[in-house]
């Protein structure tokens, strides 16, 4: 075999490779009688430096010897060894140069952005710091950094009538089944958010619990990538979609992974709990006080009256009127410009529970309930997981109210069914166990 028969040979087989990922190049040069074939992977590779160590060079140099003596001195420039080692090198951002009597490998990795945003809604104590980008093209160029993985398939898509918003879909083609995703039926004038791909994306229109994950987080995002999840980024916003999902990698933060076995799992029982506490406390408070007293023992009992002596109204107003004022404070905190809004918030809170308490609207206990409820609102990692268990738990308040300690239970066995109902793009949503990264799952995205 002589050497035009093997450097084609080679050709073919790094495009054979490459295929999965949908971003590469493949760029013909031609000066002074010979040419020369430049792959690479666009979302990784640095253009201007292959135009400054490669291109033009060859434009400008005549002589093949000359080049080829500016190839060996330059420290961008390295020997090819073989495929498997291109391969691997172009996942890391170099490109393949393959001229008519040699193959050399260029070191053009581009460097991150400066302007990637810090992770503000899902932080970690040692995990990455910094998440993802609002510029899509800076996105893509993280994950691939740390999901290096030939199998790693891109496909993407222009969504938005007026809007005209780019969105990239990412998965595995060895972990994951369905191999096209067909986003571009989707029907939409504007598309600004993931939150409204998700909903897009939603078979049923009106849900409560999230069947879509949305994450800021670089690390989690290529996690979920070899789990055989697919990720999908837009443009213009530095969340992404995780899909399918499962109920419990709701409560799962990346810090699970970095931190020990028992302080991770430690951890994952306390959210677990604040789930419980957030859900059922409000009901049980109105549930055995006004329904179920004989629970207590007789001297708490009797505290907890002496406390309500005061309150003019039934326990499930008091509470009612409560959770009303901590959603308030909550909405307010969100909504407030960044420099005043903790401060004004605290002070409000402390405020509005010392005066209630003061003028009889609420009981002392009611106090301490309502703060737990939201504390323990807040140890849910996944945001929209947290929306839905703020609204799940006035559902419980009602069943409490109308039926006792028998509504509660009711009612927790009903959303117990209801999780069980539920599928995640084909995925049980109860699942407990995931399946092992080598083993593939049934993905599908709903066309709308």
């Amino acid at each position: 075999m002589d050497t035009r028969e093997y450097i084609k040979l080679v050709k073919d087989k790094l495009l054979a490779k490459l295929q999965p990922l949908n971003d590469y190049q493949v760029q013909q040069l031609s000066a002074h009688g010979r040419s020369a074939d430049l792959i690479y992977v666009s979302s990784i590779c640095d253009l201007q430096k292959l135009e400054t160590a490669i291109i033009q060079p060859f434009r400008q140099i005549g002589d093949s010897k000359a080049f080829l003596e500016a190839l060996h001195s330059s420290p961008q420039i390295t020997p090819y060894q073989d495929v498997a080692d291109a391969l691997q090198q172009m996942l890391s951002g170099s490109a393949v140069l393959l001229l008519e009597e040699a193959i050399y490998m260029v070191a053009a990795q581009k460097e991150l952005d400066v302007g990637l945003n810090e992770t503000t809604v899902e932080t970690t104590l040692q995990g990455p710091q910094y998440g993802l980008s609002e510029n899509l093209a800076t996105s893509l160029q993280v994950i691939r950094s740390r999901y290096q993985a030939a199998s790693l398939h891109l496909d993407q898509y222009v969504i938005g009538r007026l809007s005209r918003t780019q969105v990239a879909v990412m998965y595995d083609t060895e972990l994951v089944d369905q191999q096209a995703l067909q986003l571009e039926e989707l029907k939409l004038d504007m598309l600004q958010a993931v939150g409204q791909l998700e909903n897009a994306l939603t078979k049923q229109k009106r849900v409560l619990i999230p069947r879509m994950l949305i994450t800021q987080r670089q690390d989690r995002a290529a996690f979920a990538l070899s789990k055989g999840q697919i990720v999908i980024l837009l443009d213009g916003t530095s969340f992404v979609l995780i899909a399918p999902c499962t109920f419990l990698e709701f409560f799962q933060s990346m810090d699970d992974l970095y931190l020990h076995f028992w302080i991770s799992r430690s951890l994952l029982l306390l959210r677990y709990i604040g789930l419980l506490t957030s859900l059922t406390l409000p009901a049980l408070y109105t549930a055995l006080t006004s329904y179920n007293p004989e629970i207590f023992r007789v001297q708490f009992a009797l505290t907890i009256a002496g406390s309500r002596a005061a309150v003019p109204y039934p326990s499930y107003l008091e509470v009612s009127f409560m959770l009303l004022m901590m959603e308030l404070i909550t909405e307010s905190s969100i909504r407030l410009p960044k420099a005043i809004g903790p401060t004004a918030t605290t002070v409000g809170g402390l405020i509005l529970g010392q005066a209630a308490a003061a003028a009889g609207l609420v009981s002392n206990i009611m106090i301490i309930i309502v703060a737990a409820v939201a504390l323990a609102n807040f140890v849910i990692p996944i945001n929209s997981m947290s929306f839905a268990v703020r609204i799940i738990k006035y559902l419980l308040l009602i069943a409490g109210s109308m039926y006792g300690l028998i509504g509660i239970i009711g009612g927790l066995v009903l959303a117990i069914f209801v999780l069980t109902d539920i599928r995640s793009y084909g995925k049980p949503y109860l699942q407990l166990f995931s399946n092992t990264a080598a083993q593939k799952r049934d993905v599908q995205i709903p066309r709308k």
